[in-house]
């Protein structure tokens, strides 16, 4: 095998679909496809350019029910839950990465992240490189020599220089640093007070969380804006902050394909795929580069220009 595997955030790339396309087309039962059409040409536009031997799609199945929700009820709390229509969507999303023959990962108990994390290291295990693609900071903590990051959408790549150029720590402190600032997106809590700058500066003087909270009494003793006060803080919400740390470590013990032939892409079949095409309205654009991908003839088409 050569080449990275790329493990894909997909579920990212559904929502930035859903929020950035008009839903003007529809399926039979007049629900909209415009995530599934986003999420398609962003597949394929990935397949052609890399035309990766390896790789797999992550979806989000544990929205309200992973393990964190176990740990802190109210994780994820304050998010709204996808719409009726964008649920049905992400079962169509599924469908279509399969039948481009990409390995689909969901669990209902582990998210998108910790499915990535657990590939990412069984995949290293077997000396294989990795490519997540994806925008988001948390896989930050993934990052080493073995695996780099590429939000696809920006085209912009980073490795573990590019972690401490966009958050002022190393990949092994990306957790501790998060479990300090809390995110509001998620809802994880933090310690009240810290930001950014002085999570990444006290990270930078401690080394982990775990040394931070132990030697909280020196911090006051740092050139530090408001130190006494930050010092303060840590002791107080050192259980919270414990807490939050539990919440922001990826997890790499899910249930994920063992050995890299399982992550192996599969040459679709256009055949077999007609039908998803049909049902999901996927335009006769759409259709000549599955065929193509699948290196396949294509025959004859009108191009509609206002088609998919």
């Amino acid at each position: 095998m050569t080449g990275a595997v790329h493990l894909i955030d997909a579920s990212l790339y559904v929502f930035r679909a859903w929020h950035a396309l008009p839903p003007d087309t529809l399926d039979a039962d007049g629900q909209p496809l415009n995530a599934v059409h986003g999420f398609t040409r962003f597949l394929l536009d990935l397949l052609e350019r890399v035309r990766p031997s390896h790789l797999a799609a992550a979806f989000d199945e544990s929205l309200t029910h992973s393990f964190r929700n176990t740990l802190y009820p109210a994780y994820k709390a304050n998010r709204a839950l996808p719409p009726a229509e964008l649920e049905r969507q992400f079962v169509y999303c599924k469908q279509i990465a399969q039948a481009l023959g990409v390995t689909v990962l969901a669990d209902a108990r582990y998210e998108a992240d910790d499915l990535i994390g657990s590939a990412t290291a069984r995949l290293h295990a077997h000396d294989l490189d990795v490519v997540i693609v994806s925008a988001d900071k948390d896989f930050g903590q993934l990052i080493s020599l073995r695996a780099s990051q590429w939000d696809f959408s920006r085209d912009l790549r980073w490795d573990e220089s590019g972690v401490r150029t966009r958050l002022g720590v190393r990949p092994d402190q990306v957790a501790d640093y998060l479990a300090l600032t809390g995110d509001a997106i998620d809802n994880i809590p933090g310690v009240p007070g810290i930001g950014a700058k002085t999570a990444a500066s006290l990270l930078h003087h401690f080394g982990t969380l775990e040394a931070l909270l132990a030697r909280a009494d020196e911090v006051a003793f740092l050139r530090m804006r408001g130190a006494a006060t930050v010092a303060r803080r840590l002791r107080e919400h050192a259980d919270l902050a414990r807490l939050s740390r539990q919440l922001t470590g990826i997890a790499l013990d899910a249930p994920v394909p063992a050995h890299h032939d399982d992550y192996r892409h599969r040459r679709p079949v256009f055949d077999q795929i007609e039908p998803i095409c049909d049902r999901l309205r996927l335009g006769p654009m759409t259709r000549t580069r599955i065929r193509a991908l699948g290196g396949e003839a294509t025959p004859p088409v009108r191009i509609d220009p206002a088609a998919v």
